[in-house]
This record gives structure tokens, sequence and C-alpha cells, in this order.
């Protein structure tokens, strides 16, 4: 088996903790806890400790900070994942850049990638993951926003393919900002994607040694007509139809803002609706997988196994989401 398949195995997917130093210190102001370099690595290392995080957790997604330094228990992050049969992971972006009037974004780093993948790999990386940002607006987003960060995340996959390891492409949509209807929600999402696997194709990339990570199909947070789990899991599968190759081996979604109980609720309703897809429909969940493990703990040692548990009892429910 494969990594990409490995990583969509059934009943698993993927945790995302591969916050910056800047999001990682909002999600610590969230509970009191100043953001030290210990305290980021401690938060990681509770997670990645946690009894039977194995059995929902594939991979993890890992922040250079976590990968390349010792956990506070002396030991390296990925020894730890690997010892559990957990893929470390690794983001390589290094965030985007904004270039026109609307301020939309393109994403940055792929100078130096080669190296800088070569030393990952070192570090035990198995996988990686890009992202790409797009925003939903009146003309948005525009032909150059789609094209340049499509051709950013061909290049990037290229590179990571050319290294052994298995890129995740992560373009996601922000369609929880704004007012617009699911629909055009829907239209976007799938002229980016369409977009998006023409450059993969058109640089060669091995569309079954990847995965693909994207939004699910959303109104705005503001639209007063907000959809139910059954509209979001069909319309988000019709994208995936209309866009994706059967090739990938799984879809690793987003939770892009979403509360962790609608996170799940959206991707159970997806595969209990939609049992013939091609493709393995998983999560790659950040603020989902850790938003209720990061309150029980608060930074106090007293209450690591709570939050252990707490973390645990998430992933149990998002796994019996697949």
């Amino acid at each position: 088996m494969n990594i990409a398949q490995q990583l969509v195995a059934p009943k698993k997917g993927i945790l995302a903790a591969d916050e910056s130093t800047g999001t990682m210190k909002k999600r610590l102001d969230a509970i009191s806890v100043p953001s030290t370099s210990e305290n980021r690595s401690l938060w990681r290392q509770i997670m990645a400790t946690a009894d039977g995080v194995e059995t929902a957790i594939s991979g993890v997604i890992l922040y250079d900070e976590t990968l390349r330094n010792p956990l506070p228990n002396g030991k390296m992050i990925a020894d730890v994942l690997k010892s559990k049969g957990i893929c470390p992971g690794i983001k390589v972006d290094k965030g985007t850049v904004k270039f026109n009037s609307a301020e939309e974004t393109f994403t940055l780093g792929l100078d130096g990638l080669s190296e800088k993948l070569e030393e990952y790999k070192g570090m035990g990386a198995v996988f990686t993951k890009w992202r790409a940002v797009y925003k939903v607006g009146e003309g948005i987003p525009s032909k150059a926003a789609i094209t340049s960060n499509s051709i950013g995340l061909a290049e990037y996959a290229l590179l990571v393919q050319k290294a052994g390891l298995v890129p995740i492409v992560e373009p996601e949509v922000l369609i929880l900002e704004g007012n617009h209807d699911i629909i055009k929600s829907k239209e976007v999402t799938e002229m980016v994607l369409k977009d998006v696997f023409y450059w993969l194709g058109e640089f060669g990339i091995d569309l079954k040694n990847m995965l693909l990570k994207p939004n699910m199909v959303l109104p705005g947070k503001e639209n007063d007509n907000q959809s139910n789990a059954e509209e979001i899991a069909r319309l988000t599968v019709e994208v995936l139809k209309s866009a994706v190759p059967e090739k990938v081996p799984g879809i690793v979604f987003l939770s892009g803002g979403l509360s962790p109980d609608k996170a799940t609720e959206y991707l159970k309703t997806m595969n209990s609706m939609f049992k013939n897809v091609p493709w393995q429909l998983s999560y790659s969940f950040g603020r989902a997988l850790q938003q209720e493990g990061l309150k029980a703990w608060m930074g106090k040692e007293e209450n690591i196994k709570k939050s252990q548990e707490t973390f645990i009892a998430r992933c149990e429910k998002v796994s019996g989401a697949r």
C-alpha cells in the first residue's frame, strides 16, 4: 500500500497540526496559555501520545518547529508517530502574498523547496502539504488568482514527487466568508478544482500518489439560506465527480472554520449518501479535531489526561463519520 492509500485507510484520516507560530498563538491565547515554543510543542505531544490515537489518525501534518525540535519529553515527534504506525507529514508552503486590489493571494515557498524536502525527508517526513487560498465575491476569484495558484500547486506537487514524498494539494476556497449562496460556492469550487487538475496533468503529476484537500461546498455564513447536511453533501460530491479524476486515492476535507460537530456531520452525511464514489472521502481536520481537547487542557498538567480523552472522543466521532 502506498503512503497516499495508507493516509486514507478505512476509518482513518489526517490530523492537521501544522498551525504556524502566529495561528498557534491565537489558539493558545483563547485558553489563556502563553504561546512559548515549549507550550506549542507540549500541545502537539499531548495529541501524539494520546492513547489509541492511531485508530483514527493515519497521518499528522506538522509545522517546521515541531518536526525539527525534540518534544518536552525529549523524543522527536516523527519517532513517536512512527512507533504508532502514524505517518509524519510537513507543511512546506511559506504562506500567501496579496497581489491585487481585491486582496487576492498566491502562495510562496517554491524557492529552495527541493533542498528543504531532502532535509524534511531526513527528519522522517513522508508526505507534505501546500495550501492555496481563493476568495469568493463579485468577479473573484480572478483568472490570475486561479491560474497562479494552480501552477504553484502543480510545481509543488512535482518537486515533492521527485523527492519521493506524497503531496497533499490544498486549494481552499474561503466559501464561509461572505453572503453568497451555496450555488456560487459550488461554481467557484468546481472552477478552481478543474483548473488545479488541468495543471497537475500538464506537469505530469502521478495522481495515484497524491491526495486532494479541498473545502466542502457551503453557503457564505452571512447568507440567509443556510443549507442542510444533505444539500451540502450532494453538491460537494457533484463537484468532486465533475472535477476530480478517479485515480486520486482520497479526498481529505479541511474543516475550514466549521464547528467540530458540523464538520463531522457533513462528512458522515457524504459517506452515508455516496457509497460508490471512486475515492475515499476522509478528513484532514485541524481545529475541528483539536478545539475541544485544547479547551479541556487549559495549559494545566493535571488536565492532560482529560484533554487526551476529549481529543480521542472527537477523533472517534470523526473516524465514525468515514
